[in-house]
């Protein structure tokens, strides 16, 4: 999955950028007080897309 399509599907489900760190971005799902960090590829793993959604206490997006 693309960086950039995982980014526009956690804006979706109300989460919200907290920082950049060196390599990695933050996201907070601020409903449900949890964080998860989003590393700096062009390409995100399926695997890891759904565990950062998981993280996040979000539905995983069913179309990569």
């Amino acid at each position: 999955m693309k960086r950039e399509n995982l980014i526009r599907y956690l804006f979706k489900n109300r989460c919200i950028f907290v920082r950049e760190g060196a390599r990695h971005t933050v996201f907070l799902n601020p409903l449900l007080k949890k964080t998860s960090t989003i590393p700096r590829h062009n390409e995100i793993d399926n695997f890891l897309a759904r565990k950062i959604c998981r993280d996040l206490g979000i539905e995983p997006p069913t179309k990569y």
